[in-house]
């Protein structure tokens, strides 16, 4: 009986600890908000953006101009060459921005310059990254025209031991991050997909890579996407960066120090190529010819209120749910991450069996940079594989005879999209998992424009070929095979291919624990 009342004291303890903590988290942050700020008014011919957006607006009124960054240069190249042009100001925020990196800390130079050049910069981050290190953060907004501002930050900064107790007192609040990207130039243009800022993500990573998506906008979707960054600049969970970590004189001098040794490194000459090869953003658009407008594109999203729990739930898939049901030929999908539950199960499967032709495209267990959710997928397969649905999953480089940009010898997917048809699609931040349903805030673009979904669809067609990607099937007893084109031709293979013990283990423990909501 004693043990069990110990037990019982120490969860009240917990219990009354957490909720102090949380309470006085919250007091702590009603005081410690920043003022309001909006985006700044476009002009027609301020600033280079401008002189480049107008005319095109003008001939597509009313419409968004959308082009898709395939290409992890361009996809650097697009940033790199927005933030140069830009006059007036830099609105960028994002789940990771990697500053001990390669492409994070070329992308903070280019910051830097353009605030320099008096462009107004606002920085927003999810905190769960920085654990604590606010070093480069702390540098950026020294500068008189930076202010960096963190997504339910922790208070407690450099202690590690008093910040994890913090974030496991505050747990249920702190399981809810800002899973964003985007990056707006001047309200001109914005850059809205799966990318985050680090060198995995622009393919300088080591040992891997992630195959990913975005979309460079203009048009009536930028002043959506300015919409969006000026809710979460302005909500109750964003915290000014100087209101948590004390501001040191020598952090910005430190920074630039430090960046100034960038350009002796040897890898940095193909992204620089490729900035000076585009030019500009209007080159960047005009030397791909795949510029595609739409009146029928429209940015999608969770209010920042999803991270206090409050008010609808699960709201960006709700969002997409209509447009998912709404096939009526064809649904592909792409997602690093795939745990569709039993209700979206019931509805896929529902879909095949009406004869609408239903593909998934996610991570191997060899590519997957996280086993564990590949756990908890593992039982998702074989209903949809007993619905008739097309089930792939990708290799890593290293089983693809393929390399990345500096030889790294293995590739993640973390593309999230979707097609309907032969006219709609999807690409965004979202994951096709519970965690990304109920609990990350999200974003994305839909949008109904033929063209741009037949690349996205080729995008699809080529990374599901046996050379690049599995495809499972059920045996005649109903055990999981696994079907690919190896150097001797077609091949089927009974097991996890090129998955180590360990990781098998892994995602086979984790299928059977109730943690799927989690993940």
């Amino acid at each position: 009986m004693r043990p069990l009342l110990v037990l019982a004291l120490l969860i009240l303890c917990f219990v009354l600890a957490s909720v102090l903590a949380v309470y006085s988290f919250g007091r702590f942050a009603r005081q410690a908000r920043g003022k309001p700020a909006h985006a700044l008014p476009v002009s027609p011919d301020a600033t280079a953006l401008d002189r480049l957006a107008a005319p095109l607006l003008a001939e597509h009124e009313n419409q968004s101009g959308l082009l898709l960054l395939a290409s992890n240069l361009d996809a650097f190249a697009a940033r790199a060459l927005s933030a140069r042009q830009a006059g007036r100001s830099l609105d960028l925020q994002y789940y990771i921005w990697e500053d001990d990196g390669l492409t994070g800390r070329l992308m903070i130079e280019e910051v830097l310059k353009a605030a320099d050049r008096g462009v107004r910069v606002r920085l927003l981050l999810d905190d769960i990254n920085l654990r604590g290190n606010d070093i480069a953060s702390l540098g950026l907004n020294a500068h008189p025209n930076i202010e960096v501002r963190l997504f339910n930050p922790a208070r407690n900064r450099g202690d590690r031991l008093r910040r994890g107790l913090e974030m496991l007192l505050r747990a249920f609040r702190v399981n809810r991050r800002m899973h964003n990207k985007a990056w707006i130039a001047d309200g001109r243009i914005a850059i809205v997909g799966g990318r985050n800022i680090g060198d995995a993500y622009f393919g300088a990573g080591s040992p891997a890579n992630f195959r990913d998506l975005d979309l460079l906008l203009l048009g009536r979707a930028v002043a959506q996407t300015e919409r969006v960054f000026d809710a979460y600049w302005n909500s109750a969970a964003t915290i000014p960066l100087l209101r948590l970590a004390r501001r040191r004189a020598s952090h910005l001098p430190r920074l630039r120090r430090h960046l100034e040794s960038l350009h002796n490194d040897e890898r940095v000459r193909p992204y620089l190529a490729r900035v000076a090869e585009r030019a500009s953003v209007e080159t960047l658009i005009h030397d791909r010819a795949r510029l595609h407008w739409s009146q029928r594109t429209r940015i999608v999203w969770d209010p920042p209120e999803k991270a206090e729990g409050n008010g609808q739930k699960n709201w960006l898939i709700w969002a997409l749910r209509p447009l998912l049901l709404s096939a009526k030929d064809r649904l592909e999908i792409i997602s690093p991450y795939f745990i569709p539950g039993d209700a979206f199960t019931r509805e896929l499967t529902g879909m095949a069996e009406r004869g609408i032709s239903v593909a998934i495209l996610t991570n191997s267990l060899a590519a997957t940079d996280v086993a564990a959710v590949h756990g908890a997928y593992i039982r998702c397969r074989y209903p949809l594989l007993r619905a008739g649905i097309a089930l792939f999953e990708l290799k890593p480089y290293k089983h693809r005879g393929a390399i990345s940009l500096f030889g790294s010898s293995s590739a993640s997917l973390h593309t999230k999209s979707f097609t309907v048809d032969d006219h709609a699609g999807f690409i965004g931040s979202m994951n096709f998992d519970p965690r990304s349903v109920s609990l990350n805030c999200e974003m994305g673009v839909v949008f109904e424009q033929p063209e741009l979904v037949a690349e996205v669809r080729a995008i699809f067609a080529d990374e599901t070929h046996p050379h690049k990607s599995y495809r499972l099937a059920l045996s005649e007893n109903g055990r999981l095979r696994w079907q690919d084109r190896g150097p001797d031709g077609p091949r089927t293979q009974p097991h996890e291919p090129a998955a180590g013990l360990s990781r098998r283990l892994i995602s086979t423990v984790i299928s059977y624990l109730p943690v799927q909501s989690q993940l």
